[in-house]
């Protein structure tokens, strides 16, 4: 996995400090074409969030989504969109979810693209 773009969010809540880093992220990913393995890129988001109190670290969260779709600018959509409602990443799959089950079909119209090459 390889970090494309991150996007920096600093939160202040009384004495903690919350720092939001929502990054794209690249990887590969097997899929069977023709009952072959076919290896395709493709785009997902990780959102991390450091509590900070007295300038000392106390908490990091973070999960990511991998694999969310091949084409890059919906994923880039979707992590300004976590970015403009500063997400914590305890919620990434409740916000995201719908938008991964509709995404998926971005695959399957790579892999037509790649059949007609």
């Amino acid at each position: 996995m390889i970090v494309i773009e991150n996007l920096c969010k600093r939160v202040l809540e009384d004495d903690v400090k919350h720092n939001y880093f929502y990054r794209l992220v690249k990887s590969e990913m097997s899929v069977s074409m023709y009952g072959e393995p076919t290896e395709v890129q493709a785009y997902g988001i990780e959102i991390e969030r450091q509590d900070i109190i007295e300038d000392t670290v106390v908490f990091i969260e973070r999960d990511c989504v991998e694999n969310i779709s091949p084409q890059r600018h919906k994923v880039k959509n979707l992590m300004k969109m976590l970015y403009d409602n500063t997400v914590s990443p305890i919620h990434i799959i409740d916000v995201l979810g719908d938008y991964i089950d509709s995404y998926i079909s971005d695959f399957d119209e790579m892999l037509k693209e790649i059949a007609t090459c």
